[in-house]
């Protein structure tokens, strides 16, 4: 198979409000991967609140990849780093012809989906299925990392079905580990492949911290990210005290404002921008540039509806930007007339920012 020509470079804990500073871990905080939201535009529009967090991309099959539009799967903006490509899949040559790809594309990980309980997925033979063949997984993880450089990664459950067991994860990641994977993105809850939908997978299984903390003191020479359920700043803060890093998921998305505190609070970095007018300056430029160079920009839009959440004026904001009436017209004249959220009696116009020009790019 030839591959495509190399792309251009494109309940909480309380704890102190400042935890110790250890950024030796790459996967310290990372928004997971979810399908069909955190596409090239939402990985951007996170971007200008946290620059530090590792991203993922959404779930693309191997068979997608190998058969499909690569470009449309695989383009992302060089602002996204540090960015990691997550694959479904289960046949270890096409997962390592896959990794080159996301290898030569520039990503910075490939990640394998062991996770998702969806019945499509399952169809496929690939996703939380593959908690049951763990040397499957192994397999395709050597195929992997004997074709690319980048760290190959692993994302899964604690266990499937009615399967609660620790060994059953311990043995999981026992024999996962001795093919070479180094890192692996926990989600501490059971995925039953029968009877819950996906949005039922992600809520009704119990959440089993425990078990992924005892993970890591199992293996300490491995790196235990937890994902599942972490919704607070001092959650976080928690968990980065039991094991490497922490990933979260729809809390990210839904109320992406907490992101804009992580840079400084968990990497003791610079935060991108002080305030959210400025964040929603810089990302009405980007959608500008996208709408100058032929690209609808109301399905980029989606993706931070949450910006104001918790401001007087924010469900003002988001009935604005979410009137499809308004679908053809330029973002930046839109953002001429659009409401302030949090600026009580201020005349309804806006203008972006040269910081944010700047910035952009």
């Amino acid at each position: 198979m030839s591959l495509p020509a190399t792309p251009p470079a494109t309940s909480p804990v309380t704890l102190p409000a400042v935890v110790p500073v250890d950024v030796a871990s790459p996967w310290r905080l990372s928004v997971a991967p979810m399908l069909d939201w955190t596409d090239r535009h939402c990985r951007h529009f996170h971007r200008l609140l946290t620059r530090q967090t590792r991203l993922y991309t959404e779930m693309v099959t191997t068979g997608a990849l190998l058969h499909g539009d690569v470009h449309r799967h695989l383009d992302f903006d060089g602002v996204e780093h540090p960015v990691a490509l997550q694959l479904g899949g289960s046949e270890p040559a096409d997962l390592a012809a896959c990794a080159r790809l996301a290898q030569r594309w520039g990503y910075d990980e490939v990640n394998l989906n062991c996770g998702c309980p969806s019945e499509r997925v399952q169809r496929g033979a690939f996703g939380a299925c593959l908690m049951a063949e763990p040397a499957l997984v192994a397999d395709g993880v050597k195929a992997m990392r004997d074709a690319v450089d980048i760290p190959v990664t692993v994302k899964h459950r604690i266990g499937i079905d009615r399967i609660e067991r620790y060994d059953f994860v311990r043995d999981f990641v026992g024999t996962v580990a001795e093919a070479g994977c180094e890192v692996f993105i926990v989600h501490a809850r059971n995925a039953w492949l029968q009877g819950l939908s996906p949005k039922e997978n992600r809520d009704i299984p119990p959440l089993r911290h425990e078990l992924v903390h005892q993970l890591k003191r199992d293996f300490p020479q491995l790196t235990l990210v937890i994902n599942g359920g972490i919704r607070s700043d001092d959650e976080i803060a928690h968990h980065l005290h039991h094991v490497d890093g922490v990933m979260v998921g729809r809390q990210a998305y839904h109320e992406p404002w907490q992101m804009a505190g992580w840079d400084a609070r968990f990497f003791g970095a610079a935060t991108p921008f002080e305030d959210r007018r400025a964040v929603e300056d810089a990302w009405i430029a980007y959608l500008q540039r996208g709408h100058e160079a032929g690209r609808p920009w109301t399905q980029a839009m989606r993706h931070a509806l949450g910006l104001w959440n918790g401001v007087a004026g924010a469900r003002a904001w988001r009935q604005f930007w979410s009137d499809a009436r308004q679908r053809e017209q330029a973002p930046d004249l839109l953002h001429a007339r659009a409401p302030r959220p949090g600026v009580a009696g201020a005349p309804q116009t806006n203008t972006l920012s040269q910081a944010a020009s700047d910035a952009r790019g």
